[in-house]
């Protein structure tokens, strides 16, 4: 498994950490977020992360464990 320093969430693949590390670089400090929650206000930089974001409000856990049955929001969440 391959582990961010960073926060500490871990991954199946070297190519699926280094994509995650872009997430802690983001855009830089006051740059635009122009993609706007319309239930609860939050901004994003990019539209993936409002899309990912708005499975909160909808209750959609489309990543299911195969070993434990339990279902998530996000795929990252499936490495725990």
């Amino acid at each position: 498994p391959y582990k961010c320093g960073e926060c500490g969430k871990g991954f199946g693949a070297d190519a699926a950490l280094a994509q995650h590390r872009h997430s802690h670089a983001g855009p830089a400090e006051g740059a635009a977020k122009p993609y706007e929650c319309g239930e609860c206000g939050k901004s994003f930089a990019w539209s993936s992360h409002l899309d990912r974001h708005r499975r909160i409000h909808m209750g959609e856990k489309p990543f299911r464990c195969g070993d434990c049955g339990k279902s998530f929001s996000q795929s990252s969440h499936l490495e725990r």
